[in-house]
């Protein structure tokens, strides 16, 4: 995970890497002798000579990086360090392996030789290495496979006209599939004329956080996340209100906005003060999470304490194409542009994408409370959760975005199994108990 209480757009690479690898390449002219590999003899083929044990990862993604952009400048923003980091570390790979790599002038740097002989090399093996570290943090791959199965039934249904009621079953029967953790009590209440239901922990009865589920706005139910909201309501040791708003396509917008709104004062009214309320969701409920707090500051209305948003789904006039991924069939729904633009079109039903309401990256977020936005390395929605981050803290907003290493949309969903989703809950669920406990603190301060 990249955490950081800053926002990070993306996972740093210029950090050194303890991994080692050996690199067979034809270059010989070491800065120590070399010590060569034990081959077949095959008439005159000679062994490679092994790689010297110094060189390091961020040697050769600094290296990469310089020989793609040819500008130690663009190269050192891309890596996120120094320029005179980036040149130490040129510096360094070129004495370990014995021979100028770059030419550099004051103007310009150029590939020698040598360099074009590593570069493909070196290439291959980062991508390599990630790889490997991707599918080792995945256990193999095994459960990014079990999500890819889970998520099959579900596959192409909700960008197909005619397979939205299909597609509301089969992603029922998947959070079926799940249970709440054990001890997570489960009622309902009807919250401002919206049912609801409220998940809590022992010993937590009262709901703090109100949680607004994914689903593009054309599918998912209160009901099917009670396993979810008792995962959060777990980690934050505070109750969870779902809230089972209206969807599209019979609910257009902005049925879903003012059903959150409902929610959220029904809070207030039993007497939750505003500042110890958290306001989460994740994918489309991020967007509508957010579509929320925009509504309040149009309404001049008190803010929640906080805003958790997962995966949030925030760009519904589709001016970024989905990131391709490499395990595509893990997308969940609402994640290929197809599912996102049928979504889209029910949800608003002709009414304007760039509606700040409906737009909070085109939005004034000044003012808004706290915010932890999470998301995964592999999410074809990644942009969108990049892009608010940035634009909150643009607007004065103290935003964090942590970004976990999973090929999947909205995976938080797979809390009980992946444990990626895990840390993602057990994170938000500081976040939230951080929250609560200093308003908390600055209240009886006050008073």
């Amino acid at each position: 995970m990249t955490c950081g209480p800053e926002f990070q757009p993306r996972a740093r690479k210029g950090k050194a890497d303890p991994a080692r690898r050996s690199c067979r390449i034809g270059i010989t002219n070491w800065a120590r002798p070399s010590h060569t590999c034990r081959v077949p003899e095959r008439g005159h083929l000679l062994p490679f000579p092994q790689a010297p044990d110094g060189i390091e990862l961020r040697h050769l993604r600094a290296f990469v990086a310089v020989a793609e952009e040819l500008n130690f400048g663009r190269a050192a923003d891309r890596l996120y360090v120094s320029q005179p980091a980036l040149s130490r570390q040129i510096r360094s790979l070129e004495q370990l392996v014995g021979c100028e790599l770059l030419r550099r002038s004051t103007h310009r740097v150029e590939l020698t030789l040598a360099d074009e002989a590593l570069l493909d090399r070196a290439r291959k093996l980062l991508r390599d290495v990630d790889e490997a570290v991707s599918a080792t943090l995945a256990v193999g791959g095994e459960l990014l496979g079990r999500v890819a199965r889970l998520l099959e039934p579900l596959s192409g249904l909700v960008a197909q006209e005619e397979g939205l009621h299909d597609a509301r079953a089969a992603f029922e029967r998947l959070q079926a599939g799940f249970s709440p953790p054990a001890g997570t009590s489960v009622r309902p209440v009807t919250a401002g004329g919206v049912p609801s239901l409220i998940a809590a922990p022992p010993d937590h009865p009262e709901p703090t956080v109100l949680y607004l589920h994914g689903g593009g706005y054309v599918v998912g139910s209160a009901f099917g996340y009670q396993p979810h909201a008792g995962a959060l309501a777990a980690a934050a040791q505070t109750a969870v209100l779902v809230p089972d708003y209206r969807l599209a396509p019979e609910h257009p917008f902005p049925a879903a906005v003012q059903d959150a709104v409902s929610a959220y004062r029904w809070l207030l009214e039993q007497g939750v003060p505003a500042d110890r309320v958290v306001v989460a969701g994740d994918s489309a409920g991020g967007g509508l999470a957010m579509s929320l707090l925009l509504t309040l500051k149009d309404q001049c209305a008190p803010y929640p304490g906080a805003a958790v948003l997962l995966c949030p789904w925030l760009d519904l006039g589709l001016h970024e194409m989905a990131r391709p991924t490499d395990a595509g069939e893990a997308a969940a729904p609402m994640a290929t542009d197809a599912e996102a633009t049928r979504c889209t079109r029910a949800y608003l039903n002709g009414h304007p994408a760039d509606d700040p309401i409906v737009d909070p990256l085109g939005a004034d977020l000044a003012g808004l409370p706290p915010m932890l936005i999470q998301a995964a390395t592999g999410d074809a929605r990644l942009a969108d959760a990049e892009a608010l981050a940035i634009r909150a803290q643009e607007h004065g907003v103290a935003a964090r975005l942590e970004l976990y290493p999973v090929q999947a949309h909205a995976f938080q969903l797979f809390w009980s199994f992946l444990p990626e989703a895990a840390d993602a809950f057990a994170a938000a669920g500081e976040f939230i108990r951080e929250i609560a406990g200093a308003n908390a603190a600055t209240a009886a301060h006050r008073g």
